[in-house]
């Protein structure tokens, strides 16, 4: 059986520690700054010869070690975003004499969700420093925020509501007159609120994840889609031996929203770094793209376990078990990126690590989401197989997955990347 480093443990402290995209990648640089990785600029010309590198675009981030550069890309792929409600532009407003915070959903956040949370902010600010522009990461875990449900006595049918994003999600932050949001924000982080020049900050649960069940067999966490495979990829990656090839974590921004930004798996991010590696190691063009067609990525995104008290909307032949195994997605309408011969992949890499694999299609009655696998492939050209761990209560503000399912996931792309 593959050793690995990952535990649930481990995956509610690193949840913990990143409630943006941006913390994500702050989290894995710090986890491979420790493993001897070196952060290279964009920018900047890169090294020739083997090594561990990383380049980090925003709420996005690359990573890859190889001893000489040579060989096939061995890819795990993901993305740091999750659905959340976010901070409007012009935040601050007032409403039955109460202090209020604008806020927006981004993404499909499930909007009952996020009512009655204690909710913080993170994200990052944009500041004016001197004749330069520097920006701050924004983690306030105090509960400043909420979003309060409306009674039910105050409900038509005694039903339930179902919000309406633009007028019932805003989050009381004070009862008495409050600064502006901004300015208290800058503040926390010594920044005059006068320099401030933009932000991106997103509100998140600061209950801190645990380990539930009468068995301790559980993890409840918010941000397990799709932190739980930005965790399992970076021990894959750091367990992993070396390899004739190169083995690569690329986590990118902005998968919840359609990947459509500078840094999101739309952009030219992973290719430009592959293109990159092999010509700063006397590679040529040609030398780039017949490495990238024997290259594969597995893209990683959580997968939905089949829900107990719904079981219905599922899949009646393809029942996916909480910890049960890493799960194989294929979706006939390229939902999913998986072809015959990735799916052989990824299931020999299952085989290798000695964990069980499940196979998920969605009902055919019902939309079925995506990943960045069809746009990786698309984009890039190179095989690309759909994988995930199962969990219930996906997009909700807190979500729920089985505790052996965290290493076996992770066990499973450790043995993808070791295979050259």
């Amino acid at each position: 059986m593959t050793n690995t480093s990952a535990t649930a443990a481990g995956l509610g402290a690193f949840i913990d520690a990143s409630p943006s995209p941006f913390h994500v990648c702050d989290t894995v640089a710090t986890e491979l700054d420790a493993a001897g990785y070196r952060r290279l600029a964009e920018t900047a010309p890169w090294p020739t010869g083997g090594g561990s590198f990383y380049v980090i675009r925003g709420g996005s981030i690359v990573a890859w070690s190889s001893e000489s550069g040579q060989g096939p890309f061995r890819i795990v792929g993901g993305h740091t975003d999750s659905p959340n409600l976010r901070v409007k532009q012009h935040p601050d407003k007032t409403s039955a004499g109460l202090s209020m915070v604008g806020l927006e959903p981004y993404g499909g956040a499930w909007l009952n969700s996020w009512l009655d949370r204690d909710l913080g902010l993170s994200g990052r600010i944009a500041y004016r420093d001197g004749s330069s522009v520097s920006h701050k990461l924004i983690h306030i875990a105090e509960p400043i925020l909420r979003v309060p449900q409306l009674a039910i006595h105050l409900s038509e049918d005694r039903k339930g509501i179902t919000p309406n994003p633009q007028r019932h999600v805003d989050a009381i932050f004070a009862v008495r007159q409050a600064p502006p949001l901004l300015d208290w924000v800058a503040r926390q982080v010594d920044v005059e609120p006068v320099s401030v020049l933009g932000w991106e900050l997103m509100t998140h649960d600061v209950n801190p994840s645990g380990v539930v069940g009468a068995q301790q067999d559980l993890l409840s966490a918010p941000r397990l889609d799709n932190q739980g495979t930005c965790y399992a990829g970076l021990r894959a990656l750091l367990d992993s031996p070396q390899t004739p090839g190169v083995r690569m974590l690329a986590l990118f921004d902005h998968e919840e929203v359609g990947s459509g930004s500078e840094r999101g798996a739309a952009s030219d991010l992973l290719s430009t770094v592959c293109e990159r590696i092999v010509l700063s190691r006397g590679g040529s063009r040609e030398d780039y793209l017949r490495t990238m067609a024997a290259s594969v990525c597995v893209s990683g995104d959580m997968a939905h376990a089949t829900h107990p008290n719904y079981p219905d909307r599922h899949e009646p032949a393809h029942q996916i078990a909480i910890n049960g195994g890493p799960v194989l997605k294929v979706n006939q309408n390229l939902r999913y990126a998986s072809d015959a011969l990735g799916e052989a992949v990824f299931a020999l890499a299952c085989e290798r690590a000695k964990v069980p694999l499940q196979r998920y299609v969605h009902r055919a009655d019902l939309p079925c989401g995506s990943t960045i696998g069809p746009i990786t492939a698309t984009r890039t050209g190179l095989r690309t197989v759909d994988v995930g761990a199962p969990q219930l209560a996906m997009h909700s503000a807190r979500e729920l997955m089985g505790v052996d399912d965290v290493w076996m996931y992770s066990a499973a792309l450790q043995a993808f990347l070791s295979d050259s």
